[in-house]
């Protein structure tokens, strides 16, 4: 199966997927705590799906507190004193590591990545053993578990569980000190790319770090940097062409994403290559200003879909690197400019391809569903890990750390959730002030750059009525709104921010009508049809609002609101679904 790097902004070339059949044990109640105590019984998994999917070759949708994982293998020879790495892209929820019966890593957090350098405990005999233990209670609301059930039966809104490992494992090799990660800024006011990066392993003196930025066959820099204390912090300076024409060739955008070439060199004092990374950027804008979404400097209007990131035989994982591309494709090709990736922090290869083919892609923070100092701590060391993960993806345009109040339900009475939300957005804006944050998706908003609204209404007219003109905003959002909460808490009054319907539509087309629902349901193909395109024309035509996000993409699971089946199969013409989208010529740009 093909996956594609698992690290799209810093690739080298030694690298080995440890992704397929794996030895695999279920360990109910979570009572076994070592490799020895694992009853192996000859079961293999299919990594890196979960064990509730079929392409696991598992299937088990039950409760379960843990699940056991066992690789054997050939390491790659670690000549002249390199070093192995193992990379685990996302283990739900907590994972302990073991190589040759040590204990080399613990992780906690189910959406993120971690790695550990294990050539100490590597025996060089060309047996190595692997073992991975993940501990995911199915019970437990207090740890960001986004759309997974806790109930045996997925209901309502929520789906099967994700146990364990279901994202990549893979190898690298390294030199002694290496390039462990860098990070791509753009500042489109002084047409300059920010560039960071720190060392990992032994540290050494004299080291210097070329990087060279190209476009095509072009050059736009090719700058060495002396590293000081194992870290490279420089704002790299481009040449202003001037002219909007010309400016234009070099900005991404979903209309024209291009992207800038980086090759990173790492130097030693007597001149020798230590370590090479390939990686890319970009230069672009992004902000909300009066009222507006601005890309680049200039108002632009967002036709966005909610997107859940599943698939039938393969749950959170997709079946193959070319389905993250297929799914990028399709939404464009829907007339979206973008996608809200709903509670999930999505693997780095649909951001990649969100990169290469221009898709702005809102990120999602899984929610907890209580509010503890347990949940509050597990939840911000997340997301902030997952901030330094994907801040570098110029797809990104928007941080969204809260949803409908998910994890915060009594926001509007408790001042400590209060302060929840707005210190998770204030942290946001600290770490990347680049983007906007919106701080509680969908209602009840206390600290957000963007106002965004959850209206399920299926009667256009009285979405028109009720979005009609700038003139209804004071009323707008000091009433209850459609899902009878207040839109903005009392106290945090408009300030000009833009307002989106971030989640509307809804519409349910299914010959299954008995186990799948929708917010609003249509007979025919035909009548979905009809349905998406009337809806579509009067969101459109409110000049109030800065955008949109309809829901959503595919059908998932019980929920049979997608535009698209489940498989990603067309439910209604590609043609008619893009021309509702886009709306009227002359309309948002």
């Amino acid at each position: 199966m093909n996956h594609g790097y698992p690290r799209p902004q810093l690739q080298r070339e030694e690298w080995t997927s440890l992704d397929g059949p794996w030895d695999f044990a279920i360990d109910r109640e979570g009572h076994w705590s070592v490799p020895t105590q694992v009853k192996w019984d000859g079961t293999t998994i299919v990594v890196p799906f979960s064990p509730e999917t079929r392409a696991s070759g598992i299937g088990d949708t039950s409760y379960y507190r843990a699940v056991w994982y066992r690789r054997r293998l050939e390491a790659p020879p670690t000549r002249d004193a390199r070093r192995l790495l193992l990379h685990l892209g996302a283990i739900d929820y907590h994972a302990t590591i073991f190589v040759n019966g040590i204990k080399v890593c613990v992780h906690e957090g189910g959406y993120t990545p971690f790695s550990v350098d294990i050539t100490d405990s590597l025996k060089g005999d060309g047996d190595e053993e692997i073992v991975v233990h993940a501990f995911d209670d199915p019970h437990d609301l207090a740890k960001p578990r986004g759309k997974q059930d806790w109930q045996l039966e997925p209901h309502s809104i929520w789906y099967p569980r994700t146990t364990g490992i279901w994202q990549t494992v893979w190898m690298e090799t390294v030199p002694l000190t290496w390039l462990g990660s860098v990070r791509w800024t753009s500042n489109l006011e002084r047409w300059e790319i920010g560039f960071e990066a720190w060392l990992a392993g032994m540290r050494r003196d004299g080291l210097r770090l070329r990087v060279k930025l190209s476009i095509g066959d072009h050059v736009l820099a090719d700058d060495t940097y002396t590293v000081i204390s194992g870290e490279v912090h420089r704002r790299i300076a481009l040449s202003d062409p001037g002219i909007d024409d010309f400016r234009n060739e070099i900005l991404w955008s979903p209309e024209r994403p291009v992207l800038i070439k980086a090759q990173i060199d790492l130097w030693g004092g007597r001149g020798e290559l230590i370590d090479s990374a390939s990686s890319y950027c970009a230069l672009r804008s992004v902000a909300a200003s009066n009222g507006r979404f601005m890309m680049n400097g200039r108002p632009y209007y967002l036709r966005m879909v909610l997107d859940q990131g599943y698939w039938p035989e393969t749950g959170l994982t997709a079946p193959d690197d070319e389905a993250y591309r297929r799914d990028v494709e399709l939404t464009k090709a829907m007339g979206f400019n973008g996608a809200r990736k709903h509670q999930k922090i999505e693997s780095p290869r649909y951001l990649y391809w969100a990169d290469v083919l221009g898709l702005l892609v809102w990120e999602e923070m899984p929610s907890a569903y209580r509010f503890t100092k347990e949940s509050v701590d597990r939840l911000t060391s997340e997301w902030t890990a997952t901030l330094d993960r994907d801040s570098s993806h110029p797809c990104i345009t928007t941080w969204v750390p809260f949803n409908e109040s998910w994890g915060v339900p009594d926001l509007p009475q408790i001042e400590a959730q209060r302060h929840y939300v707005q210190a998770l957005y204030h942290l946001t804006k600290t770490l990347d002030p680049s983007r906007p944050v919106i701080g509680n998706d969908g209602w009840e908003s206390a600290a957000t750059d963007i106002i965004g609204i959850h209206d399920y209404d299926a009667d256009p007219h009285r979405l028109e009525r009720r979005y009609a003109s700038a003139e209804v905003i004071p009323q707008l959002l000091k009433q209850a709104g459609p899902a009878g909460r207040l839109i903005t808490l009392q106290g945090y009054e408009h300030e000009g921010q833009p307002l989106m319907l971030t989640e509307f539509g809804g519409i349910a087309y299914s010959e299954d009508t008995t186990s799948t629902w929708g917010y609003s349901r249509v007979r025919t193909q035909k009548d979905l049809g009809a349905a998406y395109s009337t809806l579509l024309a009067t969101v459109h035509s409110l000049s109030l609002l800065a955008g949109f996000c309809y829901t959503q993409f595919a059908d998932t699971y019980q929920e049979a609101n997608g535009l698209l089946m489940a498989d990603r199969t067309l439910k209604i013409p590609l043609e008619t679904i893009a021309e509702a989208t886009k709306g009227p010529p002359g309309g948002p740009p």
